[in-house]
């Protein structure tokens, strides 16, 4: 059964910075569909992809898998041969991803690790998937990360980047964000909720523009690169390695 998020519907006395620890992970598969909009519509997209694109006996990657949504579209749609790594830095979510993925049985064989995803080695890979974690890490490293991928993957293969990004205008940016924030009203979220979990994230998810991502993505390599789908501030970018 979900669980509810209420984490921040009570008055905080400080607000501290938001950690992926054992009471989110209680009510995470409620708070991202009522905070994302077009969640699943980008778990449905991953799992056609990954039909599309995904190559036997190769390697699909979950990097920062949280509970292993995306790992589970990626291990339906695989063809034989494949194993897919998830890794997250959080063992809370490593944990009950495990959980998760063990009660739906699958010939296709997925390692869990709970590390930094600067750290797994991405190698013969035919689909890697960054579902909202780039955000998450700091903005001068993210290059490099996606510069390895590109390197880990096979020609052919493709990264599908899913993030939070902002506007460089202003007048627009507080628009799409206060669509946003009606989104979140409207799946029962109140204003101090809305108010204390902006703060918490303040200083923990830095977001770049959709013109930042495409670059990064040209620089690391991907000649074909650009977003499949979007809904108000949240964007999948496709992006595909030249076979």
């Amino acid at each position: 059964m979900t669980v509810k998020d209420t984490i921040y519907a009570h008055p905080h006395e400080a607000i501290g910075e938001f950690q992926f620890d054992e009471s989110v992970v209680a009510v995470f598969p409620d708070m991202i569909q009522r905070s994302v909009p077009g969640y699943q519509t980008i778990l449905t997209g991953i799992g056609e992809l990954t039909a599309q694109f995904a190559q036997a006996d190769s390697r699909l990657y979950d990097l920062g898998c949280s509970l292993g949504a995306a790992t589970l579209t990626l291990r339906r749609r695989a063809p034989a041969g494949c194993r897919i790594i998830a890794v997250d830095t959080s063992q809370p979510m490593i944990d009950r991803a495990r959980e998760h993925i063990d009660g739906f049985h699958s010939d296709i064989p997925v390692a869990l690790h709970c590390e930094d995803m600067a750290d797994t080695v991405i190698e013969n890979a035919s689909v890697v998937v960054i579902n909202f974690t780039l955000q998450f890490i700091d903005p001068s490293e993210r290059q490099r990360l996606i510069n390895r991928i590109y390197q880990g993957l096979n020609p052919g293969g493709i990264l599908i980047l899913s993030e939070k990004i902002h506007f460089e205008s202003q007048s627009l940016q507080s628009a799409i964000e206060h669509l946003h924030w009606q989104f979140k009203r409207a799946n029962g979220y109140s204003e101090l909720e809305i108010g204390q979990k902006r703060a918490s994230l303040e200083n923990v998810l830095i977001s770049d523009t959709e013109a930042t991502h495409l670059s990064r993505l040209k620089q690391a390599g991907f000649a074909d690169a650009n977003i499949w789908f979007q809904a108000y501030n949240f964007a999948s970018f496709l992006a595909i390695k030249p076979a």
